[in-house]
């Protein structure tokens, strides 16, 4: 079984109301058929080649436009949009299959397309009947593609500080104001591009900020009074266009009520933020599965018997090539199992986990693509094997959707607090209940560990957010991996791993609780 579609069903999929494991399976096995056919072979060439602007108007890379097409086409922009507005309503779990796939055969293209699942699911939410009816269809048939129009120069991840602003007036509402770092901000390889903008109505602060639709077409055909200033020169992602947008008294619609926009966006944070780990686990298995091939033909040295050896011979390549594969499973699975438990209405455990699986899959997505140009050596540092360009792409990861130490304040803060839902007790019981079930007093004793960190962590969250954030992914680690010794006997590779990444989850819990002093203990 593909491991992403194992990693879903260990996490309980089939607790998902409607979940349906074989025809997950079939949709997944049709669209990695599609993506190797028509998307991975474009990702060399989006890095290489770039987008460009030209007379004011994004050009993707060669190839990426017809592509892009031949999936609306296919029916894939639509899979987890409602049925009535002529999607294929499969829901978010299968999404995330198809997602992580996505960003592995292309991320940057999946980036383009992949926004568009979260304004479904916003419109559905905060939108008029009407407005569901006009927005809806085009996003789910792939004639529209969408954005989510919120940084601005100054105002990174303090989005009380935005100043875009909006005003109506008799001929409805229109919006002022300059954007950065939009993602797909302009392509030319949808008819339309609708940009949900939050923009400044009310007073200073959060409050005083609502979220608005506006389309890059209007309905009569004119051009709407938006445009790309430029486009990011990037590290990595080259062949998605990163735009700093300028909105010059544009035409908008409200979507929900005035000075609801954070609250309407945030409805999207957790689906957005599972879709970032997975997109660094998706890098993560591309990058072990090179070097794994690499390391199992590469002639190096001989083996202790004098006979010649292959570079996975060697015990400190056998060392890396566990780090890698270890890392990329456990954080696959803690973004799944934030995700069923989303998806089974467990909001608690998906609030405390989320943060923890964006942080435990962009670092995964970092180590293993860095370690894997290692094992390749000086092949890794060229372009040949491409290990370098998923190296570069999926350091975004950590970046975008909220920095990882803003994550980890946010776990230390109000993953803590019991003012919000109790979400740490939530997360106790997940263990426990684990520890209890396999009568496991290793798991137990680290959940002790954990326990004092959060108690110490309470008294000084700024200072200890980042040991913090990695005690708990330590946690949720060792509980996946002893979950795994004891229910896959079986399974010789996992049984390995088990043995081998259970001592380091262990160790990352001990190294929180290492920061606990008699000032904060």
């Amino acid at each position: 079984m593909d491991d992403s579609l194992w990693s879903l069903n260990f996490a309980g999929a089939d607790t998902i109301p409607g979940w349906d494991n074989d025809l997950a399976r079939d949709v997944l096995g049709h669209f990695t058929s599609f993506s190797q056919a028509h998307i991975a072979p474009l990702d060399p060439v989006g890095d290489l080649e770039g987008c460009h602007l030209v007379n004011g108007r994004v050009h993707l890379p060669a190839g990426f436009a017809s592509a892009y097409r031949a999936l609306a086409e296919a029916g894939w922009q639509g899979l987890s949009a409602p049925e009535e507005f002529g999607g294929q309503g499969l829901g978010p779990a299968v999404q995330a299959l198809v997602s992580e796939a996505f960003s592995g055969a292309c991320h940057a293209l999946q980036m383009v397309a992949g926004l568009v699942p979260g304004a479904i699911r916003l419109l559905q939410q905060c939108a008029t009947p009407q407005q569901q009816a006009r927005f809806i269809p085009p996003l789910a048939s792939g004639a529209w593609l969408a954005t989510m129009c919120l940084t601005e120069a100054g105002a990174g991840s303090d989005l009380s500080r935005i100043r875009t602003s909006a005003q109506e007036g008799p001929q409805g509402w229109r919006i002022t104001g300059e954007k950065i770092f939009i993602s797909g901000g302009d392509q030319d390889a949808s008819e339309n591009i609708l940009h949900l903008v939050l923009a400044r109505t009310g007073p200073d602060g959060t409050r005083g900020l609502s979220l608005f639709a506006c389309p890059a077409l209007l309905p009569d055909g004119r051009r709407n009074g938006v445009h790309v200033a430029r486009i990011e020169k990037k590290m990595g992602l080259h062949g998605s266009p990163t735009c700093q947008m300028v909105f010059d008294d544009c035409a908008a619609e409200l979507i929900g009520a005035p000075g609801q926009g954070l609250a309407a966006m945030f409805l999207l944070m957790n689906h957005a933020r599972l879709d970032v780990a997975l997109q660094g686990v998706a890098h993560a298995a591309k990058a072990h599965a090179i070097a794994h091939a690499y390391a199992q033909e590469r002639p190096q040295g001989r083996a202790a018997d004098g006979s010649p050896a292959m570079l996975a011979q060697h015990p400190d390549v056998r060392r890396m090539l566990q780090a890698m594969d270890s890392q990329t499973l456990a954080a696959r699975a803690l973004a799944h199992t934030a995700l069923v438990a989303l998806e089974t209405g467990q909001d608690r455990l998906a609030d405390f986990l989320t943060p923890m699986a964006k942080v435990a899959g962009s670092e995964a997505g970092m180590r293993v693509t860095e370690t894997a140009m290692q094992v390749l050596g000086g092949y890794g540092y060229l372009h040949e094997y491409r290990v370098e360009q998923a190296y570069r792409d999926a350091r975004i990861c950590a970046i975008y959707e909220g920095a990882n130490g803003i994550h980890a304040l946010t776990l230390a803060t109000r993953g803590l607090s019991h003012a919000t839902g109790a979400q740490a007790e939530a997360f106790t019981r997940y263990i426990a209940t684990i520890a209890q079930r396999q009568q496991n007093s290793w798991l137990m004793d680290s959940l002790s560990q954990w326990t004092k960190l959060c108690v110490a962590t309470r008294k000084a969250p700024a200072e200890l957010a980042h040991p913090f954030m990695q005690a708990s992914i330590g946690l949720a680690d060792l509980a996946f991996w002893q979950r795994v010794h004891h229910e896959c006997p079986d399974n010789p590779r996992l049984q390995a791993l088990a043995q081998f990444a259970s001592r380091h989850a262990a160790h990352r819990v001990q190294g929180g609780a290492d920061f606990i002093t008699p000032e904060n203990g």
